[in-house]
């Protein structure tokens, strides 16, 4: 299905040696890198949304009830609320640190249902004394065999696109993978690329790392009829990691592991 780039190491070699040098444009104290494989929740290292929502598109608010681990993996649900303001409860959690460029990964599986939204990504905003910078993973569970990919950049979206999968992304686990370098972002789908983007209007703000499942009526457009639920459905994520440009490959399902040949 995805077409493997031929060219992907050289530009690595080259690229990765002038990704170091810009480093200094972020600032010091970032995160450095990690592998959570989700045995626990370490809440020191993990923010767990609770008792909020995003804004009024959102037909849910963030539970902490609804953040659970279960066989090593986190379950991120979407379920008809027990009690509440809002008809539905929803989950998100982020790192309390901040990280600058390097590699997002994730593996992940969804379920199904229209209005939904299972999102990897990095975002940092004006809450944190920050311009709105971001890059996503976003799979719109109307169609799980379709992901969607983007940025913003101050507040304004950019280089998005949307790339097919198979499996579906509920009939299996995939690994989605991000490497940003101050003049590119790459996507991968389990090691292969599937889109990129590059030149000057790119996110340059360290950003939290994100994985979220929510619900909406009103985004219809973009996320589809909202369809009633009986039961939760399920953000399955076996791992999130990053890896900073500096450092060497982590674990064997790592593109920094591909893309510089395991040294």
């Amino acid at each position: 299905m995805f077409t493997v780039k031929n060219h992907v190491r050289g530009w690595v070699v080259a690229t990765l040696s002038l990704a170091l040098g810009a480093l200094s444009v972020q600032a010091d104290g970032l995160g450095k890198s990690f592998k959570e494989d989700f045995n626990t929740l370490d809440e020191s290292h993990w923010y767990i949304s609770d008792g909020w929502r995003n804004g009024e598109y959102q037909n849910c608010l963030w539970n902490r009830d609804r953040v659970k681990i279960a066989n090593g993996k986190l379950h991120l649900q979407y379920a008809p609320a027990s009690n509440g303001k809002l008809d539905y409860e929803c989950a998100e959690i982020s790192t309390r640190q901040r990280y600058g460029y390097g590699l997002y990964e994730a593996r992940i599986q969804t379920d199904t249902g229209s209005g939904l939204n299972a999102a990897f990504f990095t975002y940092i905003g004006p809450s944190q004394g920050a311009r709105w910078d971001e890059i996503d993973v976003e799979i719109l569970t109307k169609d799980t065999g379709m992901v969607e990919f983007n940025t913003y950049v101050n507040g304004q979206p950019k280089n998005g696109t949307k790339v097919p999968i198979s499996p579906s992304t509920d009939q299996a686990y995939h690994v989605y993978s991000i490497l940003w370098t101050p003049h590119k972002i790459r996507w991968y789908i389990n090691g292969t690329l599937v889109h990129q983007t590059r030149g000057n209007n790119l996110p340059v703000e360290p950003q939290k790392i994100f994985a979220s499942h929510w619900g909406t009526e009103t985004l219809v457009e973009w996320m589809g009829q909202f369809n009633d639920l009986r039961h939760p459905a399920i953000m399955k994520i076996d791992w999130i990691a990053y890896t900073r440009l500096s450092d060497r490959c982590q674990f064997e399902e790592s593109v920094m592991c591909k893309l510089r040949g395991g040294d």
